[in-house]
């Protein structure tokens, strides 16, 4: 199952010294914990978004004298490293990350909350509320992913479905072999790319609060999630067919980019294969299968500040000065395209009709829960919708997989 915010390509830690910076030093070496200049500042990123950093950086070193250390980090280690390395005070002032890393930072104790001030009426709220918890900001987030209807334009036009139904009578018209496929991971069972249908029967994962914080009580079970998994029982295997086990992540693409499928629920990382053969295609939000609005989630890419840092007001500083400008919010973007949270940058890059329809599907979608509970969510959620794509009990095998859920999680 892919998770939000781990497919970027590992590369060898290394270390790199902006021009003019003096060796590093750990945060509880450096820096004033009272905001004046001198000291350093420790940045964690990855190798792809160093130089649109550095560029922040060096005006930041200009007009404040405090230096900024880059440390190049392979992405897949960070979550780790920061949680095992900041209490020992060898960790960095800020850190790059992902919006699911907070729940176990949070629960760590080695992160710290940020004030975005007025920069937030700047950022797409649901990039705001990802990196929220217990109603607190602990980061400063920048980018975005989800996932979105992709259609073969060649067969079924551009004109957005208006429903499931609708979708799927348009493919048949248009005498698409088949009218959809998605990713079921196999066997396995893929409840992340399944979650804007889920979310059109008012079936999320967990609850949120009004402060978007998500809370611990399931939110799946009851007549909601029951009314979905009949609807996902209908359209399996032993149903319509649309939906079956024996669609893998590149069997989908490959059905999609030979021209077979009309529709499939994909993120912005498969366009390339999806397109691969010549296949022209439009991207527009999820159609709902339940008559709510369908809410994929999404994933958040951001900024952290250390909660054992003696530079936290300098941090914040970069965060919401330096790097919350249009400028770098463009550097990021040419360095690492992901799907900007900055609103004027967004506007700005939405003339790809590609990106516009991915950042209308965000626009309907909510963050991936940060919980720690999610763990014990993924398998049980996944192997339910499995079985029930199956042939399995539709009501049964979900409202097994809640209690289960309920019982795992406390």
């Amino acid at each position: 199952m892919r998770k939000i915010g781990t497919g970027i390509v590992a590369i060898a830690a290394t270390t790199v010294l902006l021009a003019g910076c003096s060796g590093g030093s750990s945060p509880s070496e450096s820096g004033n914990a009272d905001g004046g200049s001198g000291g350093t500042l420790v940045v964690w990123t990855d190798a792809n978004r160093a130089p649109a950093i550095e560029a922040a950086a060096k005006a930041f070193e200009e007009e404040t004298g405090t230096k900024v250390e880059l440390v190049q980090k392979n992405f897949e280690d960070i979550r780790n490293d920061f949680i095992n390395q900041v209490p020992t005070g060898e960790g960095p002032d800020i850190t790059v990350g992902a919006h699911d890393f907070l729940g176990s930072f949070v629960s760590a104790g080695v992160v710290d909350t940020i004030d975005l001030g007025d920069k937030a009426e700047q950022i797409e709220q649901v990039a705001v509320d990802a990196f929220t918890y217990d109603g607190q900001v602990y980061g400063f987030p920048y980018a975005l992913e989800t996932m979105a209807l992709i259609q073969n334009t060649d067969l079924v036009g551009e004109e957005a479905p208006t429903s499931w139904d609708d979708m799927i009578a348009r493919a048949q018209a248009a005498g698409a072999e088949r009218p959809f496929v998605i990713n079921t991971a196999g066997q396995k069972g893929d409840a992340y790319t399944m979650y804007g249908f889920q979310t059109s029967f008012g079936a999320p994962v967990f609850v949120q609060d009004a402060s978007g914080s998500y809370t611990t009580e399931i939110g799946m079970g009851g007549p909601t999630g029951e009314a979905f998994a009949s609807w996902l029982g209908a359209h399996g295997e032993a149903g319509s067919g649309e939906i079956s086990t024996t669609i893998d992540y590149d069997t989908n693409n490959e059905l999609f980019a030979s021209g077979t499928a009309a529709y499939t629920v994909q993120g912005p990382w498969a366009i390339e294969a999806l397109t691969a053969d010549g296949v022209n295609v439009k991207v527009n939000p999820i159609p709902s299968a339940g008559g709510e609005t369908a809410a994929p989630f999404v994933g958040v890419q951001g900024f952290y500040i250390s909660s054992e840092s003696s530079n936290k007001l300098l941090a914040q500083e970069f965060l919401t000065t330096y790097l919350a400008t249009d400028d770098a919010q463009r550097a990021l973007y040419e360095a690492d395209p992901r799907l900007p949270a900055w609103k004027t940058l967004a506007a700005e890059v939405s003339s790809d009709p590609v990106v516009a329809g991915f950042l209308a599907s965000a626009a309907n979608g909510v963050p991936q829960p940060s919980l720690p509970e999610m763990g014990s969510v993924w398998e049980l959620w996944g192997a339910a919708q499995a079985q029930i794509i199956k042939g399995g009990d539709a009501v049964t095998a979900w409202n097994t997989m809640v209690t289960d859920v309920e019982a795992a999680i406390g």
